[in-house]
């Protein structure tokens, strides 16, 4: 690593602190609900603006009439090489009343979005304006964000955006809440919803009832076999969660219905699962039944294949090269995140990699405000000498 860009880094954003605050404090203060599309849109148009200030070329794509704008922003697009990116999301958990950004005694930031992930999103922006200051311009940086992540990409084309954007990086980090543990995610639970509906034959219960196919018995049927794909040992769980069945109290019913929920532990298991509910649907029980399977796909898994775990291996080492001490390790998180759909497109990526704190989607949600400047100082340092982990 050249250790004059580094101090120049370093020295840049020690010298910008007031300014990184007060982005964090306006970024937190612009309310931008997941549920409130319009709110959203106005957070998507200040941090486009912000970008374009930086020197970013930045497109803005909707992605449905419900969901929040999606960015991307591209800064040196002329240069050579694969880009870096920084990946995550804009919008925040709706809460009741107003929770502004503030800063407490014991240097920790409140406010709602101060740490999932507003303070990630601040963190990018300032990583790529000190490297600009430095001198650095070996590759482009690309930003994506998007709008509606916590109401897992629902109604809109934000999953099909991020698999279409996320793809040709060299690395990607997705400045997710960073673990007070100080520790590297690199793992995630995928999230979805299958709806399973049999079709049978209606006939009098009492008159007719050899005429009739149970919709509901050939539901149940199934329903062993769809509870036992849970493994574990591989942080997959398949859970029926709700059921409805028949039409009147004298009739066989000619239809049931039932959702279940969904929880991956890597790509692997999201491929087991689906195929295995496929063929469970296929076969019958009941005669003359007929099962429709629908798939509802919310967070893609991320797992630790793919460059993951070298990516990960690279920042914990390159704290220690640059005097910020050792990470916490690496772990795998229940919550979903952006980073499976990065995963997909073929970057490899690392998540939870922004300000660090604790209790997001509450109204004790808080960030270290040191892990601002600390982890800011540790991507740059990461950019610095990504051709040595590219060579790798």
């Amino acid at each position: 690593m050249n250790q004059e860009m580094r101090n120049a880094v370093w020295a840049y954003i020690d010298a910008h602190r007031d300014e990184i605050l007060a982005m964090w404090k306006d970024f937190v203060d612009t309310r931008s609900d997941a549920t409130d599309k319009a709110r959203a849109d106005v957070m998507a148009h200040k941090l486009a603006a912000v970008l374009e200030e930086i020197g970013c070329t930045v497109t803005l794509t909707d992605v449905g009439e419900r969901n929040g704008l999606a960015l991307e922003a591209v800064l040196g697009a002329e240069r050579p090489g694969k880009p870096v990116l920084f990946t995550g999301h804009y919008d925040v958990v709706p809460l009741k009343g107003e929770h502004p950004f503030s800063i407490d005694e014991e240097g920790r930031a409140h406010g709602l979005g101060c740490l999932d992930m507003k303070g990630g999103v601040v963190m990018s922006i300032w990583i790529a304006k000190a490297l600009t200051a430095a001198g650095w311009a070996q590759r482009p940086i690309r930003f994506i964000y998007v709008g509606d992540e916590e109401n897992g990409h629902q109604w809109g084309k934000t999953k099909e955006f991020l698999v279409q954007h996320g793809g040709g990086g060299v690395c990607a980090f997705n400045m997710e809440t960073g673990l007070v543990s100080d520790a590297i995610c690199t793992g995630r639970k995928g999230t979805g919803q299958a709806e399973i509906t049999v079709h049978g034959v209606a006939a009098h219960s009492g008159n007719d009832f050899t005429s009739g196919r149970s919709a509901v018995t050939e539901l149940v049927s199934k329903i062993p076999a769809i509870e036992a794909l849970t493994n574990l040992d591989a942080n997959t769980t398949v859970a029926v969660t709700t059921i409805q069945g028949g039409t009147v109290t004298n009739s066989i019913p000619p239809v049931a219905s039932c959702i279940v929920d969904l929880r991956f532990g890597g790509l692997a298991e999201r491929e087991r699962v689906l195929k295995a509910l496929e063929e469970i649907c296929a076969k019958q029980t009941v005669p003359d039944t007929t099962t429709e399977l629908d798939i509802r796909e919310f967070m893609a898994p991320f797992d630790s294949t793919g460059g993951v775990a070298e990516l990960a291996a690279f920042v914990a080492e390159t704290s220690r090269l640059c005097g910020l001490g050792e990470m916490g390790g690496t772990v795998f998180l229940g919550g979903g995140s952006d980073a499976g759909f990065i995963q997909r497109a073929g970057t490899p990526v690392i998540c939870s990699i922004g300000v660090r704190g604790q209790y997001n989607h509450s109204d004790r949600e808080y960030a270290l405000v040191e892990s601002m400047f600390q982890r800011a100082k540790l991507l740059a340092c990461v950019v610095l000498r990504i051709d040595e982990y590219e060579a790798r």
